[in-house]
């Protein structure tokens, strides 16, 4: 990384510390079981429609034990304000039919065992890890990176390019914090079509 880039790092950093100094974990839940559904549930859908259609869930099936022993087809009902419905309700079952075989019905605090279950991929893994277990994790969503490319954190092509380059940028003790505070600033603050007016942070970098 160049000293333009940490430079860039730098006020990224203080800049969303100044304005989000406690961002909240948008996707409401429980404990790391809700959470791991929750975030299932938010592939391609909004956090916003996930809270909506959760409360009934959790309420029908709050564990592994009780999301296994439902019919998917009754789990679809629920959540198919959030799409795919069919596949997620699936998967939600049988994920939940394998935490009870392989893990006694807790979630997993490893990479390895969470990437193992279905619908599970290495975001989704990331997310519990860091706001679950507190495990340092960079989660990279779409916001996180175009925001990486627009404010020239990264040039990777990839999701798994751009995740590299933040963890090498910044410090492993912020990165859950600052995964949440750059997506959170991206949806408020900075969207794909860009920021009118200019938001702090685009408006600090293009000083440099």
């Amino acid at each position: 990384m160049t000293a333009t880039t940490k430079q860039r790092a730098g006020i990224v950093l203080q800049t969303l510390q100044e304005y989000m100094p406690e961002p909240e974990i948008p996707l409401r839940h429980s404990d790391a079981f809700t959470l791991l559904v929750a975030v299932m549930l938010s592939a391609r859908c909004t956090d916003a429609r996930v809270n909506e259609v959760t409360p009934a869930l959790f309420a029908m099936a709050p564990d592994a034990a009780s999301m296994a022993n439902t019919a998917w087809q009754d789990i679809r009902r629920i959540i198919a304000p959030c799409g795919l419905s069919d596949t997620k309700a699936q998967r939600l079952v049988e994920t939940s039919r394998l935490l009870l075989e392989r893990h006694q019905g807790q979630v997993p605090s490893t990479f390895e065992e969470l990437e193992a279950l279905p619908g599970v991929g290495h975001k989704t893994a990331s997310v519990v890890m860091t706001q679950a277990f507190g495990h340092p994790a960079f989660p990279v969503d779409t916001h996180i990176y175009r925001l990486a490319r627009r404010w020239k954190l990264s040039r990777g092509s990839s999701v798994e390019k751009v995740e590299a380059d933040l963890k090498k940028l910044f410090p492993e003790s912020c990165w859950g914090k600052l995964h949440l505070q750059i997506v959170l600033w991206g949806r408020q603050y900075c969207p794909a079509r860009g920021c009118k007016p200019i938001c702090p942070v685009c408006s600090r970098l293009a000083q440099l």
